[in-house]
């Protein structure tokens, strides 16, 4: 079974080829990915020499436990969150099925489902079954934001693991969200997988890197299905230094970044209706027309096939940003004048 590909943020070069001007003239507005990345620590000359070995990766997993808080392991490197993700159909149990809370990101479905898996997709947790064996939760959601308290995602975690299953959580716009974060029973609750994004709060999503948490078993289990060296000596050098780091400056850019962002979009009239720290979505009824208005402006956002009055605005990197998107939304959103009839 195959299943289509999905057309994801971050097509810059495409959308260029299709409205003209070069990419890098573009305001790229279509991803979760913090605008302002984050000034990269030294890499000594043997990271990019040598194979990964054992020390280096040792002192990553014990960087990202102290970040992430996850007391109770060690969290594993992997080459981002999606190479996570093609290997789930592994975790679900011989005719069981599979519970997605969407929308949400669409790789779940399509790799779960590619690999023939029966899927369900419901809106609340209480669409969770016992025919379910392996469950999906995006925390904080993409596109729209919804959050659930930690205590929601572990009563249906303890449902699952009575009878073998399994719930994923994604947390890849966790990094703002702290308090809602399941990091701290990762290792210690059974059943239960934890996700997180490096690059999207770092601004470093070329790095290709996330983290696993869970119990070690599994952990082990993941390091097996991707073998060795799955993740660089360099991106692990980074990654060791960057979360030893003062997050705090970060944060801060990235809420004022989102404050600006949404006075833009509240300021030009449009409802905005969900997002994280990271993004933010709009409600439009003629959102695909506004969407081919800011292209032709050469300002891409995310348009979703599976709901077409909406639009998702990522982080705009500066003031001067903030301003061409909010010239563009003026322009992509005052109607026509019709042409003056010439005097007879």
């Amino acid at each position: 079974m195959t299943e289509a590909p999905i057309q994801h943020g971050g097509g810059i070069s495409a959308a260029a080829e299709r409205h003209g001007g070069r990419p890098e003239d573009w305001l790229d507005l279509s991803t979760g990915i913090n605008p302002c990345p984050v000034a990269l620590p030294a890499v000594d000359a043997a990271a990019w020499h040598r194979l990964p070995d054992r020390g280096r990766l040792d002192a990553t997993r014990k960087a990202a436990a102290r970040y992430y808080r996850s007391d109770s392991c060690l969290p594993l490197p992997v080459p981002g969150t999606q190479a996570a993700i093609q290997l789930l159909p592994r975790l679900v149990p011989a005719g069981r099925r599979v519970a997605i809370l969407s929308p949400t990101y669409g790789e779940y479905a399509r790799v779960l489902r590619a690999a023939g898996c029966v899927v369900d997709e419901i809106g609340t947790l209480d669409g969770v079954g016992d025919d379910h064996g392996l469950v999906v939760a995006v925390n904080p959601n993409n596109p729209d934001g919804r959050l659930h308290r930690p205590e929601e995602l572990l009563q249906v975690r303890d449902r699952l693991a009575r009878s073998g299953g399994t719930m994923v959580v994604d947390e890849a716009f966790g990094d703002m969200e702290p308090g809602a974060s399941l990091s701290a029973h990762a290792g210690i609750a059974p059943g239960l997988v934890v996700f997180r994004s490096f690059g999207k709060f770092f601004g470093l999503a070329g790095l290709r890197l996330g983290f696993v948490l869970g119990e070690e078993r599994l952990l082990a289990d993941f390091a097996e299905w991707l073998g060795p060296w799955a993740v660089s000596g360099p991106a692990l050098t980074i990654a060791t230094g960057l979360m030893a780091g003062d997050c705090t400056p970060i944060r801060q850019s990235i809420a004022e970044r989102k404050s600006a962002l949404d006075a833009v979009l509240r300021h030009s009239g449009l409802d905005v209706v969900g997002g994280t720290a990271l993004f933010s979505l709009v409600s439009h009824s003629r959102a695909a027309d506004l969407y081919e208005a800011l292209c032709r402006q050469h300002v891409l956002v995310r348009p979703f096939a599976y709901d077409r009055t909406w639009l998702r605005f990522g982080l705009a990197p500066d003031v001067a940003a903030d301003r061409r998107l909010a010239q563009a939304l003026t322009l992509a959103l005052t109607p026509a004048r019709p042409l003056a009839l010439p005097s007879a």
